[in-house]
């Protein structure tokens, strides 16, 4: 490997493109995944916490909301108050050796999955409450049931608000993957300890890695910000993310 930093870059990225084109990989794929099924996952989450759990209602369904209510509150703030790699470990060393084995790819879709529901609950959550109550009463008004109306008129709208955010957790998710080196997933950050141990020269192969993570999360937010004006998407409400804390009783910040 030659002397120099600029040229140690071109020597690396001549002759080990091949790791870094697999870790770019894994990375996406693990970070696309993850938030697909989070997202439904979290929308399961998100319709437990908007059952109404008012005095109107009959006592049976009362206490069955509150029991979802409670549900789902415990896992996000479980899910929100600890750190992905805590989470991968406890996962993957713990839950998943109880199945048989798992491979380190299938663990982190399942960690990156579970973490991200915690945040996608909250996104839509908030999207539900930017949408016109008097849509829902209107609904209900012609006899459509709760979740006919949360069905075919709340969650469609409330997911177009929320576009913006659920594109941001995408971003967040290509991130934060890096952390699922603690179990082993070759990932883009991992897959740069193959090339240290034949090179030793650690400085140059990170700064390609914050390169190649850099160019990921500018192309992914400049396509996201494409599709959400093909959309017409106008986050006119605040919808709360990973990064941000709408409510401090209930939301835990990201780390």
């Amino acid at each position: 490997m030659p002397s120099g930093f600029f040229p140690g870059v071109l020597y690396l990225l001549r002759t080990k493109w091949s790791i870094f084109i697999t870790g770019v990989f894994t990375t996406l794929v693990i970070s696309t995944l993850g938030t697909f099924f989070g997202f439904f996952l979290g929308l399961i989450l998100a319709t437990f916490r908007l059952i109404p759990k008012g005095k109107t209602e009959r006592k049976r369904n009362q206490m069955v909301g509150r029991v979802l209510d409670t549900i789902a509150k415990i896992y996000i703030q479980i899910f929100r108050g600890t750190p992905m790699i805590v989470q991968a470990t406890v996962i993957y060393y713990g839950v998943l050796a109880y199945f048989g084995y798992w491979s380190a790819f299938a663990a982190g879709i399942v960690v990156v999955s579970l973490n991200t529901a915690a945040y996608m609950a909250e996104i839509i959550r908030g999207g539900v409450n930017a949408v016109d109550k008097g849509q829902h009463e209107a609904g209900l008004s012609i006899g459509m049931s709760y979740f006919q109306v949360m069905r075919h008129i709340v969650f469609p709208q409330a997911i177009k608000h929320a576009i913006p955010a659920i594109g941001n957790e995408l971003v967040v998710n290509i991130k934060d993957t890096a952390v699922l080196s603690v179990i082993a997933v070759t990932d883009l950050f991992y897959s740069s300890k193959f090339i240290i141990t034949n090179n030793f020269r650690p400085f140059e192969v990170y700064f390609i890695i914050s390169v190649i993570y850099l160019m990921l999360t500018l192309t992914s937010s400049f396509l996201l910000r494409k599709l959400e004006k093909k959309m017409g998407v106008q986050s006119r409400v605040e919808i709360p993310t990973s990064q941000t804390v709408p409510e401090v009783t209930e939301v835990i910040p990201r780390d």
